[in-house]
């Protein structure tokens, strides 16, 4: 999930750097780093390659920095194994997350899957010297979506609704959806969905969208705050036996650099948002709106004051 960006040039010497100092290793668990977090009082704030977790990272920075928290941003960092061995050895101290995502990467033989389930196992799975703060309900995680004449066709709500219609459809996604298990073979066996066919497309991209909304699919799978969602009113269904993991934004940050000013106001940020606000805000930013302001403006809509 979330390889929607190649490494940038930044990213590409972070990892170099890493290797050299020999941050994180191949075991996510592994200690393997420094404990005390980044020098000084600041606090570093990374993200993820993509636009999504720079917008969150804007947030988390901006309303920091309304408390009286000095910051630093060093976002666009990359993969998640170039930002966790950051946060390892120190490189930055706070990152936004998503739960079931960082799960997995820390073990991936877990099935968990609810909210509940996931957030209770990560806690006991945290690298040495990591927190992970509390979760908002704002989620960006796998769904199967199909067009609004679709879902009134079969009365499509849920993925159980599907079930008996399936193999009157086509499925598109990317190629390795075939044989995953959060994806055809745990759509078989946990809902007994069985589609006509499957076309491979892209991981939640523009070839899915398409795709669906010319009819040369029925069911894509998409990401949850996507905002062609909206935009081309198409209908994400529950998933009502939580097939997909739970994916939560959430903070992660080095122990060492936790206050009490830091963990509420990153609190404060989770408890408000939600998938809709990521869905509105990914939107904006596909227009070419600077980030920044559109961090300033979620927060300020929130009630949130920001810098």
């Amino acid at each position: 999930m979330k390889k929607r960006a190649i490494l940038s040039a930044f990213a590409l010497t972070s990892v170099l750097a890493l290797s050299a100092c020999g941050g994180g290793g191949s075991d996510p668990l592994s200690g393997g780093g420094n404990d005390q977090g980044s020098s000084g009082s600041q606090v570093i704030i990374g993200s993820a390659d993509f636009t999504e977790s720079q917008l969150i990272a804007s947030i988390y920075s901006q309303a920091l920095q309304a408390k009286g928290v000095k910051v630093k941003e060093q976002f666009n960092i990359g993969s998640r194994e170039v930002y966790i061995a950051a946060l390892k050895d120190g490189s930055i101290d706070l990152v936004p997350e998503y739960t079931g995502a960082l799960l997995s990467y820390l073990d991936p033989k877990s099935t968990a899957a609810t909210q509940e389930a996931v957030t209770s196992e990560l806690t006991t799975k945290m690298p040495q010297g990591l927190s992970m703060l509390t979760a908002s309900p704002a989620e960006d995680k796998d769904v199967v979506a199909v067009t609004k004449p679709t879902a009134d066709k079969y009365q499509l709500k849920t993925l159980s609704d599907l079930a008996p219609h399936a193999g009157e459809m086509v499925l598109g996604a990317a190629a390795e959806w075939k044989t995953r298990q959060q994806g055809v073979v745990g759509l078989r066996d946990v809902y007994g969905i069985n589609f006509k066919d499957f076309v491979t497309l892209d991981a939640g991209g523009t070839l899915t969208m398409a795709a669906l909304t010319n009819g040369q699919i029925q069911a894509g799978n998409l990401f949850s705050t996507d905002p062609g969602l909206k935009t081309n009113n198409l209908v994400a269904l529950d998933d009502d036996k939580h097939l997909f993991a739970s994916e939560n934004v959430v903070p992660v940050m080095k122990k060492a650099k936790e206050n009490d000013t830091i963990t509420k106001t990153l609190d404060a940020v989770s408890a408000k948002l939600t998938t809709d606000d990521l869905i509105s805000m990914n939107a904006e930013a596909a227009t070419g709106t600077n980030l920044a302001d559109i961090a300033k403006k979620w927060l300020a809509g929130a009630g949130i004051s920001g810098s």
